[in-house]
């Protein structure tokens, strides 16, 4: 069964798919490009066959978690070396999955089309950085390309603390330790204290998922550590607001006040289908915690002003709006102008900004900083094999 499974898999590599869906009485669905395609002339899975493929991907302490709660995260390797980031879960009585594939390496930062403010914020001795968006949005790929220029260019201690672990590092100039939820520790709070008797300089925590870590997180950066992270938010201002209202109603203030003080920057991704058909490029809003935009986060009845604060501090901090970035892409030729205002945060304003960059030669600089790339790229083998609907 195994095979079947393995098979399945490998038909979605070499049609670039970045994501697996099986479900019962439904031939395996791709995402390919953004879009979910089924492959012609693939028979539908059975409850039976997805129930022991879930079998097979599992060992005993999983299977007992995925019987208590009816649902799991895991990886999956293939024996090929092919790793896959899986969420396992009930649906009518009967078990669904999402595989989500890892490639195999971390992509270079160069590659990613990334601007030079998102390497800044990987160099920052000592704060918070935050990666957010929708899942699906790049933010593990981002993640691992700052991690992994830090390793390059710095000799420190790095721990991760992931669930799962997603793309595995080598040791180069740092050492790196990296925990997987539910083998090499129970929590991510847990995980997040232990860190800190660890002697670690950079640290990784997959999610910012509770109170009890994000405090813990908060306290790690003031006391002189990096420490890099993600939120489901899908911007800097919702970021913020999601943060301090994670914290009891009474500690919300004092909270707002210690964020303040450790947040270096908020980096929030969309990913668009390139112009070219050739993967997907990231849209990006940055923000820069300046002492202006501190006192805003300080301030709840100013916080909504953090927008206005990243249209106006491309210089000389390097920040930029969604609006500008899908601009900036339009005018690169990496995304067409219909896809841009689909994804902008106001079709109008974006409408009208555009107007403004294309007729005014220069009016703003280019936030890339380097030669434009792709991310979260699917393998692009073709389909010379397949055919897909």
């Amino acid at each position: 069964m195994s095979q079947i499974l393995d098979r399945v898999l490998a038909a979605a590599r070499q049609l670039g798919a970045s994501d697996v869906h099986l479900k019962a009485g439904l031939p395996p669905i791709f995402r390919i490009k953004g879009d979910l395609r089924t492959v012609r002339d693939v028979p539908a899975l059975t409850r039976e066959s997805i129930a022991q493929f879930a079998v097979h991907m599992m060992n005993d302490r999983q299977r007992e978690e995925f019987e208590q709660n009816l649902d799991i995260d895991l990886a999956y390797g293939t024996p090929d070396g092919v790793r896959y980031r899986v969420n396992l879960f009930q649906q009518r009585g009967s078990v669904g999955m999402v595989l989500r594939l890892i490639p195999p390496e971390v992509p270079p930062f160069e590659r990613l089309n990334l601007p030079q403010t998102v390497l800044d914020l990987a160099e920052t001795p000592r704060g918070i950085v935050l990666v957010t968006g929708a899942t699906g949005s790049g933010k593990s790929t981002t993640l691992a390309a700052m991690l992994d220029y830090v390793n390059t260019q710095h000799a420190y201690h790095i721990v991760t603390i992931e669930d799962p672990i997603e793309y595995t590092f080598r040791d180069k100039r740092s050492v790196l330790n990296q925990r997987e939820i539910g083998f090499d520790t129970m929590t991510f709070s847990r995980a997040l204290r232990a860190a800190l008797r660890q002697d670690p300089d950079v640290i990784l925590v997959g999610e910012m998922r509770d109170f009890e870590t994000a405090g813990i997180a908060m306290t790690a950066a003031e006391t002189g550590h990096l420490v890099l992270s993600t939120l489901h938010t899908v911007d800097a201002t919702e970021t913020i607001n999601r943060i301090i209202s994670m914290f009891p109603t009474h500690q919300q203030q004092q909270a707002r006040l210690t964020l303040a003080s450790v947040l270096r920057g908020v980096i929030s991704q969309r990913l668009l289908p390139r112009a070219d058909g050739k993967g997907m490029v990231p849209a990006l809003e940055i923000m820069v915690n300046t002492e202006r935009v501190r006192e805003m986060i300080e301030d709840p009845n100013r916080t909504r002003e953090i927008k206005s604060a990243i249209i106006e501090g491309l210089h000389p901090y390097g920040m930029v709006s969604f609006d500008q970035s899908l601009s900036n892409l339009v005018k690169q030729k990496l995304v067409t102008y219909e896809e841009a205002v689909k994804h902008s945060t106001s079709p109008s304003d974006f409408a009208l900004l555009f107007r403004g960059v294309s007729q005014s030669s220069g009016s703003w600089k280019d936030p890339t900083g380097g030669p434009s790339g792709s991310l979260g790229k699917p393998g692009g083998l073709g389909n010379d094999e397949f055919e897909i609907e």
